[in-house]
């Protein structure tokens, strides 16, 4: 019997109450997760764990979201890690922005269920 890949998440999430919602459902549904609490932390997971799908909100200590993105998508190892932003900025021009600089979708949280966010994950992992 072969063994299913873990998929493995990164959030990016300096609102521990939110991380912990999010981190549960998706250990729910089989996803191996880790967490950082600010964007400089985050950059440094993606590049030691290499997740499968990073989440990535934007207010962030340290650096914000979109400076991470940008770290992310210049770093060989990273740029080709689907990140989404999940985030409650949601500002056309922040959405817009997003995109062009390499996100695979903007999710606001106000708008998504937890449950919803691993529908999203799974479709761009094509699961």
């Amino acid at each position: 019997m072969t063994e299913i890949k873990k998929n493995n998440v990164l959030l990016v999430e300096d609102d521990n109450f939110l991380a912990n919602i999010y981190k549960t459902k998706f250990e729910m549904e089989g996803f191996k997760v880790f967490t950082a609490d600010n964007g400089e932390a985050g950059v440094d997971e993606a590049k030691k764990k290499l997740p499968d799908v990073i989440l990535l909100d934007i207010l962030l200590p340290k650096m914000d979201g979109f400076m991470v993105l940008e770290a992310l998508k210049k770093e060989p190892s990273t740029k080709d890690i689907p990140v989404i932003l999940l985030t409650n900025l949601g500002q056309k021009d922040d959405v817009e922005k997003g995109l062009q600089m390499g996100a695979v979708d903007y999710l606001i949280k106000a708008h998504f269920k937890p449950s919803e966010v691993v529908e999203k994950v799974r479709k761009v992992l094509g699961n």
